[in-house]
């Protein structure tokens, strides 16, 4: 589903403007990315948790040339569902 989608369903389903579900979307993900930035997690009820997580540093080798690279660490956005959600997956899984 792309933005835009996501956008006219929203918008359709609370009977608001696509322009101010679109703000309000907008507004959303800026706080997002500002908390999880500033290293908080971020809980979404019947959903699950957003947060960054430290991936550490790592050597990886090549499989034709055995060459070893290191790969730096980094920060990495991690989505941890909670049970409501590993609910729905699971009833997902078993009707597909």
């Amino acid at each position: 589903m792309k933005t835009k989608d996501l956008i006219q369903h929203i918008a359709t389903s609370t009977s608001t403007t696509k322009t101010r579900t679109e703000e309000m979307l907008n507004a959303t993900i800026a706080v997002l990315q500002k908390e999880l930035l500033n290293g908080a997690s971020v809980q979404l009820q019947n959903f699950g948790t957003l947060e960054m997580k430290r991936k550490n540093a790592r050597i990886i080798v090549h499989p034709k040339t055995q060459e070893r690279t290191e790969v730096p660490e980094k920060m990495q956005l991690n989505f941890k569902p909670n049970q409501a959600a590993k609910d729905m997956f699971k009833q997902i899984n078993k009707e597909g």
